[in-house]
């Protein structure tokens, strides 16, 4: 079953466009960090963590992609964002689903599993238990004012793990 185009999808995002060039090609995987920015704030359904209020800011998801599928989780958090994909089955794709939420950059370290330590050395998220139902992790979901701060410090995350971590700017992509 194909999905819906972004001009048939009642909640697409207009002016959105997928770029996949700063993720590795094939099944490559890792770790990686989405650095979403929710201009607005909002009240989402997340699964069965309820109805959550998001403030408007900065927001960093951590996840890991080291899964036969690589990198390609990173690709359907896009085409979540931009309302092309409407299938909720992580945490973070409730937020992404969010009208105004945005997909600033992703920043990624291929070959390495460091979610959950780099999501442990971020701020505190404004939810238990976001995206960390099968570890031991208070969340995965971190927040700022800004996303300038939020970049440097999922930089300096990767950093204290020796992960070699690229960042990619998806430019207008959602």
């Amino acid at each position: 079953m194909s999905e819906p185009s972004a001009a048939a999808s009642p909640r697409a995002k207009p002016n959105r466009t997928e770029s996949d060039r700063d993720l590795p090609p094939g099944a490559a995987g890792g770790t990686y960090t989405l650095l979403v920015d929710l201009p607005a704030s909002a009240t989402v359904s997340v699964g069965a963590l309820g109805d959550q209020r998001f403030p408007a800011g900065a927001y960093a998801y951590t996840g890991s992609a080291l899964g036969s599928g690589g990198f390609s989780r990173v690709r359907r958090h896009r085409r979540t964002a931009r309302g092309d994909h409407d299938v909720r089955h992580w945490h973070v794709d409730y937020l992404l689903g969010e009208t105004n939420a945005r997909i600033d950059r992703v920043v990624h370290a291929p070959g390495v599993d460091a979610e959950c330590a780099v999501a442990d050395r971020l701020p505190a998220g404004p939810i238990d238990g976001f995206g960390a139902s099968d570890c031991g992790c208070s969340s995965h979901l971190s927040a700022a004012v800004s996303l300038e701060d939020l970049i440097d410090r999922v930089a300096r995350a990767y950093d204290a793990e020796g992960a070699t971590a690229r960042t990619g700017d998806p430019g207008p992509t959602g």
